[in-house]
């Protein structure tokens, strides 16, 4: 019962991460912009960068039940 939180959190962190990474692979291949408001390269950087990072806390909250 108290893993319960910590899959709930591994799974979102994980999902929101993968999610984020396969977006910005499309943005990126199809030339739309990654983020409004900013130059090309540093949004794809950095939705790349926080996309890694959200779907490797995510996995090591799963791996670590």
């Amino acid at each position: 019962m108290e893993s319960g939180p910590e899959v709930f959190a591994g799974a979102a962190f994980a999902l929101f991460g993968a999610g984020l990474l396969l977006w910005t692979g499309f943005a990126v291949s199809t030339g739309q912009p990654v983020a409004d408001g900013v130059r090309r390269p540093v949004g794809m950087v950095a939705a790349l960068l926080f996309g890694a990072v959200f779907l490797a806390t995510g996995c090591w909250l799963l791996v670590s039940l």
